[in-house]
């Protein structure tokens, strides 16, 4: 009971300390007025169109300070037509601009550039919206923002049509963006929406925005837009249906197939993708035989924990409104994770036909439904796969959600459902999850439930979260991402699942440098507590860690991290493949590490990790390092290694591993590009070359080519290889 109750008092302090706040939709109108004018989207910005559009010429200070106008100018113009929706930005600097790619949906190239974004909010009910950004070379990047929690996230993994230009000046440079009114989902009923613009200014680490806000909150937070107010209540999109058909083929070999052919097999497959605007609001997504040939490859990663590692879904038919089904659970307990879907034992099964209804039904409710057919192979049954998700919008910010999920394959079946009522205090200061979930399979199951809460706080110095969830032992997620309850027997070569209670409580605090001559932004320490509980509460793990950072004014940043660990192994465990597993005992160890890493904006960059300490019976260290060089701005080459050293107890092994990757991204211009990685993971013993070239050759019309080769350790043995092509073409019905 203690430790509810101090959640309750913290809960409790935490909503008396956040501050009711004037809404910056209030304080912050833009009056979108008609265009009857043609707008060219060149980079110029002296078409007519932009005669009739009030303009924004006062940017706030947003990071690292808040306060103030903005050094640099920036002057913004919106306009509109039937089709589109017209932006304009005025980017005033020295000249000097930090271009780190021309690749489009590059994040890391994005924020590190000198960039300009705007963030939509059709429905202005600030729990989703728009993305569209550029940086100064032009390299485009849209993405859907989602609420998680009370923090607003994005995925550039979302792709759909959009056109902008980018012109470089001697004082300025300039933006020119049209999006079209059917690639957005919005209510005709709804004439104010939540908008905002960001620009990012590299030479000066400085990021600015349209409204006035704390900078512990991020520059696309959909709690601090401004209002969008439409001069007439915009009208239905022309068009209703995008046909997205594609063809496929190339040669592949599996050498190590000692019973298949040895010769090299070709193959070609078609298919079609297809959009369907049910109503302004309302999205139908239908694929026929599609194909993921053109996904980018997984970075590699050393893995000596005792679970499976996460990676993110990169397809874009699951992406679009993909958070109404994805945002449920919490941090490694998903109960829906679309990636599983066309995967069988870690084997790709093919995707026969599949169909998302997505978006809004009323400006408070979003809904979600998703079936998808899978094929059969020698290894598994053919599957259907259906998921329905509801997000209903109460109170000011506040959302309930409800969530089902089925797979079935004829009497096999496992079966999702949950409630969970997430609440958002108006300033965004703190919020707070309750959620309950149950599981079941054709075996009937009990202790088949999943239920918690977390949440967190966001002050200006001091920031914090807390969770605590309970897991029964046969939660069974086979659409979803649970890997704790899995413990693997080195011994009986068995999974024995096992049911666990989680506590965390983390904190941050943040300190600002008030004198203009100090190097530093910010610095502060951090603090992190993991409780790992059996059922019966006895311990299965805990860890406590305790770090400090400091971020410079030149981006640099200088991290320390100390971690306490305690195990009680259930299974005998191996971690590093050695002959004799951990015995299911208990284990004490503490660890340090340093990270630190050098001035983004340079040419030459790079990083640093040490770590040292002690592991389960034995030792481990570590380093990983990498370094980037820019050929501004067409080019981008890094090479990355981390070696770990882990030395268990006499008897128990000894090991050494290697990570190593080399990439290579060229863009001959802001539609055609040449990205190559090679990766070396001594751990998986593979070596992975993946190359591709993506040709844009009309918006959201590509041509891919993608070579893969994969080694083994022993003397480059080739493993198999891969050479594909892909053609799609966007059509408008």
């Amino acid at each position: 009971m203690k430790p509810l109750f101090n959640l309750l008092l913290l809960l409790i302090t935490a909503n008396i300390i956040a501050q009711e706040s004037t809404e910056t939709r209030d304080l912050f109108t833009y009056n979108l007025n008609s265009t009857s004018e043609i707008i060219t989207i060149d980079g110029a910005g002296d078409d007519l169109g932009w005669n009739n559009a009030e303009k924004i010429n006062q940017f706030i200070n947003h990071w690292p300070t808040d306060q103030g106008v903005s050094n640099a100018l920036s002057e913004v113009w919106a306009t509109y037509d039937a089709e589109f929706i017209y932006i304009k930005a005025k980017l005033f600097d020295t000249g000097e601009r930090v271009v780190q790619s021309l690749r489009r949906d590059n994040r890391d190239a994005h924020w590190n550039s000198d960039n300009f974004t705007v963030v939509i909010d059709p429905f202005n009910n600030k729990q989703s919206g728009f993305f569209f950004g550029v940086n100064a070379g032009g390299a485009q990047m849209e993405a859907l923002l989602s609420l998680d929690g009370g923090r607003t996230e994005f995925d550039e993994n979302w792709d759909n049509k959009w056109y902008s230009e980018v012109k470089q000046y001697a004082d300025h440079w300039l933006v020119e963006m049209a999006i079209p009114m059917k690639t957005l989902r919005y209510d005709t009923q709804i004439a104010d929406w939540g908008i905002n613009f960001i620009r990012g200014d590299m030479k000066r680490n400085e990021f600015s925005t349209w409204t006035q806000f704390p900078l512990n909150y991020g520059g696309i937070d959909l709690n601090f837009m401004g209002t969008l107010k439409w001069e007439m209540k915009p009208e239905k999109a022309k068009g209703k249906v995008v046909l997205i058909p594609y063809l496929a083929g190339g040669t592949q070999r599996d050498f190590e197939d000692a019973e298949g052919e040895t010769n090299y097999v070709q193959d070609f497959d078609a298919g079609i993708d297809a959009k369907v605007a049910v109503t302004g609001s309302l999205s139908l997504d239908l694929t026929l035989n599609p194909d993921f040939s053109n996904v980018d490859v997984d970075q590699q990663v050393t893995n000596l924990t005792r679970f499976s590692i996460f990676f993110p879904e990169r397809r874009n038919f699951f992406l679009e409104n993909g958070d109404i089904f994805s945002n449920f659970g919490s941090w490694q307990i998903q109960p829906f994770f679309s990636r599983t879907i066309g995967l069988s034992e870690g084997q790709q099964v093919p995707i026969n036909y599949g169909a998302r209804l997505t978006g809004n039904l009323t400006k408070d409710m979003r809904l979600g439904v998703m079936n998808i057919q899978t094929g059969e192979t020698n290894e598994s049954l053919a599957n259907n796969y259906t998921v329905a998700a509801v997000h209903q919008k109460v109170l000011k910010r506040s959302v309930l959600k409800a969530l089902f999920i089925n797979r079935q394959a004829g009497d096999d079946f496992g079966r999702n459902g949950g409630l969970e009522f997430n609440y958002v205090h108006p300033t965004g200061t703190w919020d707070n999850t309750v959620r309950f979930h149950a599981a079941t399979t054709d075996e009937k199951l009990g202790k088949n439930t999943y239920y918690g809460l977390s949440g967190g706080y966001r002050g200006r110095h001091l920031r914090g979260g807390w969770t605590f969830d309970r897991v029964g032992e046969n939660y069974i997620t086979e659409l979803g991402f649970n890997p704790r309850i899995n413990n693997f027997d080195a011994i009986t070569e068995l999974n024995v699942r096992k049911g666990f209670t989680r506590n965390n409580v983390w904190s941050v605090y943040r300190f600002f440098p008030k004198s203009d001559k100090s190097i530093l932004n910010q610095h502060g320490p951090r603090t992190w507590h993991w409780l790992y509980n059996n059922p019966d509460g006895s311990l299965n793990e805990r860890n406590h860690g305790l770090g400090y950072d400091f971020m410079f004014k030149n981006t640099s940043e200088l991290r320390f991290n100390r971690f306490f660990t305690e195990v009680n192994l259930p299974v005998a465990t191996n971690l590093i493949g050695s002959d004799t597993p951990l015995p299911a005992s208990n284990f004490k160890f503490t660890d340090y590490n340093i990270n630190f890493n050098t001035d983004r904006r340079k040419v030459f960059n790079t990083e640093w990790t040490l770590r040292y300490g002690d592991f389960y019976n034995g030792t481990r260290y570590g380093l990983a390092t990498g370094l980037n060089v820019r050929a501004q701005p067409w080019g981008t080459f890094g090479v990355n290694y981390e070696y770990n050293r882990v030395e268990l107890a006499e008897g128990f092994g000894e090991t050494k591993l290697h990570l190593f990757r080399a990439n290579t991204e060229i863009s001959f211009s802001n539609t055609m590009f040449w990205t190559t990685s090679i990766q070396y993971n001594s751990q998986s013993e593979n070596y992975n070359i993946f190359s591709r070239f993506q040709w844009r050759f009309k918006p959201m019309s590509d041509f891919f080519l993608v070579y893969t080769d994969n080694y083994g350790n022993d003397g480059l043995n080739i493993k198999n290889r891969q050479i594909v092509f892909k053609v799609t073409y966007w059509l408008n019905m």
